[in-house]
């Protein structure tokens, strides 16, 4: 947001840029909706014509980057693929996500158990779905013999961290760009299932 914005360039999804911005920095707590008023140089009031609450920003946060997660988890899982090609692009595509998407990533690992219900427990079940069926993988490919871990649930566990820690690091302008980080993670999951070439 640039300090001469005008009113008439606010929108909703202005609205919602600028909270997410505040939000990775700040927390949701640790956030006033004055703040975003504040950023977006218009009165606090003028906030309510494309929102009903903080909250409601959160939770338009929260729903749109988990239903993202599971769009890009399933599209890459969906394609025919052994079990080492479909784990190389589950993680594939959740590190370069958390890369890409760093203010989301913080907000929704952070700040999800902030809402009320029913709304946490549907966008905590979305998540469960995710992290389900990337353990299903893993347990498919022990299955096969084709991976050598004795707990697919604490190796998912330990892939997912992984990436969801790419968020708190990874910079743009960093030695490496979001797909060779993406690429290098992949193999690293390969190598926590103990996959062999």
């Amino acid at each position: 947001m640039t300090a001469g914005q005008t009113r008439a360039a606010v929108s909703e999804e202005v609205v919602l840029d600028t909270a997410l911005t505040l939000f990775a920095e700040r927390g949701y707590h640790g956030t006033a909706l004055s703040q975003i008023a504040d950023v977006l140089r218009i009165r606090t009031p003028s906030l309510y014509n494309h929102m009903r609450s903080k909250e409601d920003l959160l939770r338009a946060i929260v729903d749109r980057t988990t239903a993202a997660v599971l769009d890009d988890f399933e599209s890459m899982t969906s394609e025919d693929g052994d079990w080492p090609t479909r784990l190389a692009r589950a993680t594939r595509v959740y590190a370069f996500r958390h890369a890409t998407h760093r203010r989301e990533a913080l907000v929704v690992n952070r700040d999800t158990d902030c809402l009320g219900e029913p709304h946490r427990t549907r966008f905590q079940d979305r998540r469960r779905r995710h992290e389900h069926a990337f353990r299903g993988i893993i347990a498919g490919g022990v299955d096969a013999g084709v991976f050598h871990v004795g707990s697919p649930a604490l190796a998912s566990f330990a892939i997912r961290e992984m990436c969801v820690s790419i968020a708190r690091w990874f910079r743009d302008d960093g030695p490496m760009p979001a797909d060779a980080v993406a690429d290098e993670y992949s193999r690293f999951a390969l190598q926590i299932v103990g996959s062999r070439p």
